[in-house]
């Protein structure tokens, strides 16, 4: 019986022997060479087949039975069960927060992988061991791997790569991979990256609404300089990059304090929602008028902020979401700088 299962063991692979039984199994389900209602081999036929210890081969059967790929019935064995696991492309997405703009780039990927895959999503948290320990348990398991890469250091600073990250990813086949967000061109291999440029994002959405901001006296970046999660750094050096060379007035604060000195003709650009709200606060309790007064601009759209007319810089994340889809489906290896746009409303 154990003939029958196409069980590729790669002694020289770094991946977990249990973790190649567990792809090879699915793989054979997803080909359509093992059926659903399937009797598949004893723990000890595996184990004599392959020549593996029987440790190997049971550890590999829990975490299939646990995943619900497989069932065991007393008395009789194990047979394949009918899972949403097991379909044409099983997906691993790892991101690092739970935002309503990296779940838009989700929600965006899950409906256009629709009916041809199962998404498996994950959260890391910004933290690094948390990603290592994703990336390593699930290994092996997946067709694909959608991952993005924002870390936070001791010091609560952003970092898109470290050696160790490097490491993992290069750990990942290349064919499987696609990097959002960010990416790393130094990674070998040939795989999919949708990554934004931060620094000249923000640089040229400044300066594609450079009429409206010239009528303002000073620019003031609120963007926090340490996190729980952190922002890139060349965010704030496109903003500076920006100001320099067209020679605006421009300050940096850490967040919007309470009785803030608002001054007519500042111009406001936030990144935190939190900010935005207690900024816009203020302006009403002043009774002054955004657009006229004070500018604001706001990092990354929402609906909301479309509905009270807030002027945007953002990335397109539902395009972020739908081409990683389509690099999935149509098996494409491409570098793409992703959609970033200025928006302008009534804040400005």
């Amino acid at each position: 019986m154990a003939a029958n299962l196409n069980i590729e063991i790669n002694e020289s692979s770094r991946v977990p022997k249990y973790k190649q039984i567990v792809e090879s199994i699915i793989s054979d389900i997803s080909k359509g060479k093992l059926k659903i209602g399937h009797k598949i081999p004893s723990i000890n036929e595996l184990s004599e087949y392959c020549d593996l210890s029987r440790d190997t081969v049971e550890k590999a059967y829990r975490e299939l039975k646990n995943r619900k790929v497989i069932i065991s019935v007393k008395g009789k064995g194990f047979y394949t069960a009918k899972t949403d696991l097991i379909s044409k492309i099983n997906i691993f997405f790892l991101i690092n927060k739970p935002s309503s703009y990296k779940m838009r780039i989700y929600n965006s990927f899950v409906d256009g992988i629709g009916v041809d895959g199962h998404v498996t999503l994950s959260i890391y948290h910004c933290n690094e061991m948390l990603f290592i320990r994703e990336l390593q348990k699930n290994l092996g398991s997946f067709d694909y791997y959608v991952i993005m890469t924002h870390f936070k250091s001791e010091n609560l600073e952003h970092v898109s790569f470290t050696d160790n990250i490097l490491k993992e990813i290069e750990r990942i086949p290349k064919d499987k991979l696609i990097i959002l967000d960010n990416d790393k061109p130094e990674i070998k291999g040939n795989y999919g990256a949708i990554y934004q440029d931060f620094q000249n994002d923000i640089y040229n959405a400044l300066k594609e609404g450079i009429e409206k901001l010239r009528k303002y006296d000073k620019l003031i970046l609120v963007y926090p300089q340490k996190s729980v999660f952190p922002y890139p750094r060349r965010i704030l050096r496109g903003f500076v990059q920006f100001c320099g060379e067209y020679d605006f007035d421009h300050e940096i604060l850490d967040e919007i304090y309470e009785d803030m000195e608002l001054n007519s003709r500042d111009v406001y650009i936030t990144i935190e929602e939190t900010d935005l709200v207690k900024l816009v606060q203020q302006v009403n309790a002043k009774k002054l008028t955004l657009g006229q007064d004070i500018g604001i601009i706001s990092y990354n759209d929402t609906p909301l902020k479309s509905l009270l007319g807030i002027t945007v810089i953002s990335t397109d994340f539902k395009t972020m979401g739908e081409t990683a889809a389509y690099m999935v489906l149509r098996d494409k290896k491409e570098k793409v700088k992703n959609v970033f746009k200025y928006i302008e409303r009534n804040s400005v």
